[in-house]
């Protein structure tokens, strides 16, 4: 019984050891391309990071706008708003101060065209925003200086 247990044992040894081997490659392989794949994210991302450097941003503050607005009820309706924008400190700066009474028509065009109902809301205030952003970026010449002007903020909002 013990020699029909030999060949048997002896068997179930490589079986065994190639097992192990396969797993110690397997685990290998797996902490190779771990390495290799987090190698390659860290390259990018320090890529990333380096064009992406946060410029300094400056304000701009523009006076004040009081617009009639488009009637929803045949009644007079006003809006009087104060706004300023938040661009990055760059030439764009120096073109919109430059460009300021074309921007100022260009966001009272926008401004007169609502209906006190489009704005009303927290989510009207944000679409009026972005076109009021896009109103400026139509204005600035070069496509590099549009992505300067970040943000419009409402300093002050007031619909009669």
């Amino acid at each position: 019984m013990s020699e029909a247990t030999l060949p048997a044992g002896t068997g179930n040894k490589k079986k065994i050891i190639l097992f192990v081997l396969i797993g110690i490659l397997s685990v290998g392989a797996g902490i190779g391309g771990t390495w290799y794949f987090m190698k390659q994210q860290q390259e990018d991302g320090s890529d990333v990071t380096a064009k992406k450097k946060k410029k300094p941003t400056t304000f701009i503050k523009l006076e004040s706008f009081t617009v009639n607005l488009q009637s929803d009820d045949r009644e007079p309706h006003y809006l009087q708003v104060e706004l300023s924008l938040k661009a990055n400190e760059s030439e764009a700066v120096k073109v919109i101060e430059n460009k300021k009474p074309e921007v100022r028509n260009q966001i009272l065009l926008l401004l007169s065209s609502k209906k006190p109902s489009e704005i009303n809301t927290l989510e009207g205030k944000q679409k009026l925003s972005q076109e009021i952003i896009q109103a400026i970026r139509s204005k600035v010449d070069s496509e590099d200086l549009e992505d300067d002007i970040l943000d419009v903020l409402f300093t002050s909002f007031i619909i009669q």
